[in-house]
């Protein structure tokens, strides 16, 4: 099970919404054949496993992350290989939240006089895949914060100078993060003062969804955003009360819209909340329903702020570089108006500490938010190992 699962990672930024699973087939004791899910779309594991195998399966036993599918989708059922090769015995890391599996899949391998036996080191297969059973189990996208500090809590000085804060390993990690995520988010503000590409920068990767929270519809034209839309997904929240408020009228909002449309940006309506802002929860749902099922936060702290008090972020990405910059109104990652007693803090469990040349990285669950799955799916040596060996991040374009 464990061979499984580093066969299950190299899906990795390249299956989602899907879950990264991974397959290998035993024989005698010896493996005659392993397999993952390497693309959305394409084979799953268990089929590319056994198609590939050029051994008799009749008798082997199957280890598999997660539960086989059962369902006809873009691929057929991997329990009818399963079947059709005769297999003997199969393990389950965990059963899969898909309502159109969960428990289905085992239930059909046993009726067909399989034996079946599940939970096999069930908390790393759930950890490899925490984004794909939360979106399953919450129909909503899974959010992790990141914002990179100087040790005195600023992600800027007070001139707004931000380029850079942490160092070369940090930034090449956070493509790596990129990746990861099928969409990323940031604000307006963050967009007005640095001009982001929100690209991914990492070698074979794989452009996020860029989402821009725009509710009066500010973006420039001239923007690097939406230079490069027709390239990389881009898609722009606003609400029509607040653009038009902002503007005189509403004068010059049909251009602006049709406009940015020509450019093939996405523009997405959201109501305003009680505070008058966004409705942030509105919105990931809509982006749930376009299948984005995680998304990178890289936003300044009035965007931070927001999303950690309608209580939608499951994971935090601290990355902490040795500078001190001073200043009372140099910008810190998360501003509003703050929690009033320290014992009402929002805190992380599950925590891990990272080092990235001199920069430090703390992540963690916030608590509550399904502590059980312990990471992103890779163990702290393989994290500072990665970056180093196996990507190369092209620089800023």
């Amino acid at each position: 099970m464990r061979q499984a699962l580093v066969l299950a990672k190299q899906g990795e930024g390249k299956v989602s919404p899907n879950p990264m699973v991974g397959c290998v087939v035993v024989k005698n004791g010896i493996v005659i054949a392993e397999g993952y899910h390497e693309r959305y779309g394409g084979f799953h594991a268990e089929r590319n496993a056994l198609q590939n195998c050029k051994e008799d399966t009749e008798g082997a036993e199957l280890y598999v992350t997660l539960e086989p599918c059962c369902h006809y989708g873009k691929m057929p059922p991997c329990t009818e290989i399963i079947i059709e090769k005769k297999i003997k015995t199969v393990y389950v890391g965990c059963l899969d939240s898909n309502p159109k599996v969960a428990g289905k899949g085992v239930q059909i391998l046993r009726e067909h006089g399989i034996l079946v036996e599940t939970g096999i080191l069930e908390q790393e297969c759930r950890t490899l895949n925490e984004v794909f059973f939360h979106y399953m189990e919450t129909n909503m996208p899974f959010l992790t914060m990141k914002y990179a500090m100087t040790l005195d809590g600023k992600i800027a000085c007070e001139t707004g100078d931000s380029k850079w804060v942490t160092g070369e390993e940090s930034r090449n990690y956070v493509q790596f993060l990129r990746n990861r995520c099928r969409g990323i988010m940031a604000g307006i503000g963050t967009v007005l003062t640095d001009d982001p590409m929100l690209n991914c920068r990492m070698e074979g990767g794989r452009n996020p969804v860029r989402i821009i929270c725009d509710s009066r519809l500010r973006i420039p034209l001239d923007s690097q955003i939406v230079k490069t839309a027709s390239e990389i997904e881009t898609i722009v929240v606003w609400n029509p009360a607040k653009a038009i408020a902002w503007r005189a009228q509403g004068e010059g909002l049909e251009e602006k819209k049709q406009e940015l449309e020509s450019h093939g940006l996405f523009l997405l309506e959201v109501p305003t909340g009680a505070d008058g802002e966004l409705e942030l929860s509105y919105l990931l749902g809509q982006l749930a329903k376009r299948g984005i099922d995680s998304i990178l936060l890289e936003g300044g702290g009035t965007l931070n702020a927001s999303v950690l008090r309608a209580n939608l972020v499951q994971r935090v990405y601290a990355f902490i570089a040795p500078k001190l910059v001073a200043g009372a109104d140099a910008k810190s990652p998360i501003e509003g108006s703050g929690i009033s007693r320290m014992k009402d803090a929002v805190r992380l469990e599950d925590l891990e500490v990272i080092r990235f040349g001199e920069d430090v990285c703390m992540t963690g669950r916030l608590t509550g938010k399904s502590a059980s799955y312990r990471s992103f799916g890779l163990q702290v040596s393989e994290k500072q190992n990665l970056c180093r060996r196996e990507e190369k991040c092209l620089p800023e374009s």
